[in-house]
């Protein structure tokens, strides 16, 4: 990544840097990394859980950044991020983006089943709508939701930082092997398994028809006797990281790295997972994580966050500057 220095003005005029509630240590680790205060402003929940945002000061022409997340609660959550938006629409800065580390419902990208919404593509109007010129955010579930804005974006991943993770701890590892929960992730655990030059195995699974529960019916690949590397892109309710972690070990796995992006860890995930035979997760924090559950997961496993502030902040410099975001990646 790019040696930081300091910002030059770029043609929207200076940054202006506001933090959103749903995730303020990224956001103030990015204006660490800028060198940047997070510019003032009221954000007021009314008994009637209606939301009032007012600005401190004027962002009229200025190159105007909104770190907020969607993650939970979501709804509560969304609706910030859209008045908040607008509040800046309306202030006349000279162009908003919306930074949103974890972008929610972007499991909803098709329609898959009669009289059902694709609500993907409804919250990428919203956004557009309520004043966003441009977005960022990191690691989308399916590449193809890029397509349902219409305003230009930087669509970020955080393997780079897991793989920099990997990478020093190769060394300890025996006869390493990628294991994906299933075979939907198999191109991304391929390309990192071909990064880290390791071989790769999947598990199988499919969809019961009545429930909806993945049931997991295969390991492909072999797992005896070596380290293992389960990769995915979120871990939800924890199910199918902690069912994937138990046929590795069923086939004869020894240490068990679990690694994935977003951490949303909704319902019995934090349980699942510390039930798990897995002995290291890593993890990033695009998804605030409360410290009784780092606590839990830590009783029996080694635990990484790894901080995606400097590379948001990077990237904010690269577009207020007009620079590649690429370059930072050799791209």
């Amino acid at each position: 990544m790019a040696q930081k220095n300091s910002l030059t003005r770029g043609m929207y005029g200076d940054i202006k840097l506001f933090a959103g509630t749903a995730i303020p240590d990224v956001a103030q680790g990015i204006a660490d990394y800028l060198e940047i205060p997070i510019s003032g402003q009221d954000i007021i929940d009314y008994p009637n859980e209606n939301i009032w945002v007012r600005l401190h000061n004027s962002v009229r022409g200025q190159d105007v950044y909104l770190v907020q997340n969607t993650s939970r609660p979501v709804h509560r959550n969304l609706m910030e991020l859209l008045i908040s938006l607008q509040t800046l629409r309306l202030d006349s800065a000279g162009r908003v983006t919306a930074v949103i580390p974890y972008l929610s419902y972007t499991r909803s990208d098709k329609k898959d089943k009669p009289r059902v919404p694709i609500t993907a593509r409804l919250i990428a109007d919203m956004i557009e709508i309520a004043g966003a010129d441009r977005y960022m955010t990191m690691d989308m579930h399916a590449g193809q939701i890029q397509g349902f804005f219409s305003i230009p974006g930087d669509v970020l991943t955080a393997y780079h930082l897991l793989k920099d993770r990997l990478f020093q701890l190769l060394p300890t590892m025996k006869d390493p092997v990628v294991l994906t929960v299933d075979l939907g992730f198999a191109k991304k655990g391929r390309n990192l398994a071909a990064e880290l030059g390791v071989p790769i195995a999947f598990i199988e699974k499919r969809r019961q028809t009545k429930t909806n529960a993945a049931k997991a019916l295969s390991l492909i690949g072999d797992t005896a006797d070596r380290d293992v590397i389960i990769v995915d892109d979120e871990v939800d309710t924890g199910g199918s990281m902690a069912e994937a972690a138990m046929v590795a070990q069923q086939n004869g796995a020894r240490e068990i790295f679990s690694v994935f992006v977003h951490p949303v860890f909704s319902g019995e995930a934090i349980n699942k997972l510390a039930a798990s035979p897995i002995t290291h997760l890593i993890t990033t924090n695009t998804v605030p994580v409360d410290s009784e559950s780092i606590k839990t997961l830590r009783k029996k496993r080694k635990v990484d966050i790894l901080d995606i502030a400097p590379l948001l902040g990077e990237v904010i410099r690269r577009a207020h500057e007009g620079r590649s975001v690429g370059e930072m990646f050799d791209e």
